[in-house]
């Protein structure tokens, strides 16, 4: 495992910004692990992913269909990326649900991103990018997004700190955004 990499994101179109600045080096068969509190940006992040990698259909919270796939775009010099394999592991209980999913069968051609994976969905891939997210102040303090908005707090705004964790020989010497950070 290699060194973690702080990230320090200003808000949620930091977040979506990071997002697509790494999909630029995804590919084929990675493996994203995505932790953090409700509201802390999980979803975001994967938009941005989905932006980079320019793949079709809007990316949402897959919580309650658990895993939608987006396609990859024709690109406008001829080519496609690996699709994106958007799963939310939240309301799963048990090991042989997320078997279930069959997520291994289209893990060599795809970027699967597994939000709250932590725990469910390593045994996948010797080689994954764990990534983990928090907000200082709002959702994270105790508080749900339901209660920072009906406080006046928009959802949007924040800091986010995240949390890089290159995982396995595939990330050797890969350039992560926001390696010119101080990393913490």
């Amino acid at each position: 495992m290699s060194a973690p990499l702080q990230v320090r994101l200003p808000d949620a179109e930091a977040t979506r910004a990071y997002g697509r600045a790494l999909a630029g080096v995804l590919r084929a068969g990675d493996l994203v692990v995505l932790t953090g509190d409700l509201g802390a940006g999980k979803t975001t992040l994967t938009q941005g992913l989905g932006e980079g990698l320019q793949v079709r259909g809007q990316v949402a919270s897959p919580t309650f269909i658990i895993a939608r796939e987006h396609p990859p775009l024709t690109r406008a010099d001829g080519t496609r990326g690996p699709a994106l394999v958007h799963v939310d592991a939240y309301r799963l209980g048990s090991l042989d649900e997320v078997d279930a999913l069959d997520l291994d069968s289209s893990l060599d051609e795809s970027v699967t991103v597994v939000e709250w994976g932590e725990g469910w969905v390593e045994g996948l891939a010797a080689d994954r990018l764990e990534l983990a997210l928090r907000r200082p102040r709002g959702a994270s303090d105790g508080i749900g997004v339901d209660e920072a908005f009906a406080a006046g707090e928009d959802p949007s705004a924040g800091e986010r700190v995240l949390v890089v964790t290159p995982v396995g020989a595939r990330w050797a010497g890969v350039g992560l955004p926001g390696q010119d950070e101080v990393a913490g």
